[in-house]
């Protein structure tokens, strides 16, 4: 089984696979507060499945983020990234998320709707991503998630990964909260997931 690493930092050869995951969302996506009504950060709103309107969730606003097209939605200088060689290299991937106006997805795989987890959805195409059929094609069996936020895209991310059946491990030292004091309660949360640092992992 090959081992992967979720929105890497490094390029190491202890990794089979490396995915740099991305939010890549509508200029109208449902995460954007709208002031003065909503505040970034303090107000919340729910989210409704497109295909079942009885699944619903309730999720914090945001600062508006990750537009598709513009500056903001590249991946960020400090990654080690060769956009030329991931192009090339079938052991690179970039992963867009978030591209369905209506739905939030923190997770690299799909957004928080049971029925996603069984296949493409046709009323919502992009709340699926291609993640969970690419990790079969390349027969992994490993995974390890850094980047931001811990208590969000992170924590989404592992957490589908281990449903999944994926052995899944967040590198600690390699991501960080919104929250960095409600981490450990978030951290104690988590079932099915290991907590390591890079020193365990690259040495």
């Amino acid at each position: 089984m090959g081992r992967l690493l979720l929105n890497c930092r490094c390029e190491s050869s202890k990794f089979d696979v490396k995915i740099a995951t991305k939010d890549w969302h509508p200029a109208d996506h449902i995460s954007f507060a709208k002031p003065p009504e909503q505040k970034p950060f303090e107000s919340f709103t729910t989210i409704v499945n497109p295909d079942d309107a009885s699944q619903t969730y309730e999720t914090r606003l945001w600062p508006v983020h990750c537009v598709q097209g513009t500056k903001g939605a590249e991946l960020v200088a400090g990654l080690d990234v060769d956009m030329g060689k991931v192009e090339k290299d079938a052991d690179w991937k970039i992963i867009e998320k978030g591209q369905d106006s209506r739905v939030e997805m923190y997770s690299a795989f799909y957004a928080p709707f049971d029925n996603l987890r069984q296949g493409p959805s046709t009323i919502a195409p992009f709340a699926r991503s291609a993640l969970p059929d690419y990790l079969k094609e390349r027969s992994v069996g490993t995974v390890y998630v850094v980047g931001l936020a811990a208590d969000y895209c992170v924590k989404a991310t592992a957490e589908d990964a281990a449903k999944e059946g994926y052995t899944t491990f967040i590198i600690e030292d390699a991501t960080k909260a919104v929250d960095p004091s409600g981490w450990p309660g978030v951290k104690a949360g988590m079932t099915g997931i290991g907590f390591v640092e890079c020193k365990d992992v690259l040495n």
